[in-house]
Formats: structure tokens, sequence, C-alpha cells
């Protein structure tokens, strides 16, 4: 899996939410640098995680879908007489 990299907007953006979920539910003031560093440790440490996750979760919806598709085809399939 290749290292997970955001694009500098998504980082701003999550980096504004994790200073206010700091300041909101802790209570506590926290720099952009710091921000920033707890991003890249998540990113790093946990993020393959979640990431793995999303891939089980895209694989499950696909394998879904693949049997509605299946299903499907079946049902449009025309009888045949067997004869010998």
């Amino acid at each position: 899996m290749s290292k997970i990299k955001f694009s500098s907007e998504q980082k701003n953006v999550i980096v504004q939410k994790i200073q206010h979920y700091f300041h909101d539910e802790l209570d506590q003031e926290m720099g952009q640098f710091d921000a920033e560093f707890l991003l890249d440790f998540f990113s790093k440490e946990v993020g393959a995680y979640y990431y793995n996750q999303g891939l089980h979760d895209a694989q499950a919806m696909i394998e879904k879908q693949l049997e509605s598709i299946t299903d499907a085809i079946y049902e449009i399939e025309k009888p045949v007489a067997h004869t010998r």
C-alpha cells in the first residue's frame, strides 16, 4: 500500500477539524504544527486500518451487486427443451 497523502486543501480541512475537536471536546488549544503532526501520525499508524476497512466494504458492495446481476441474468434466461 502506498503512503496516504492528502491534497493541501484536504489537509487544511482535516487539521482544522482536529483543532476544533481539541478545543470543543478537550478544552485545549492546538496549533497548526501540532495538528499536522497528529494527522501525520494517524495517517501513518492508523490510516491503513481505515483504508483496509474501506476496501472490504467496497468488495462486499461489489459482491452484492454481482449477485444481483447474476440473479437478473438468470431471470431473463430463455428455457430450452432438452431432447435426445
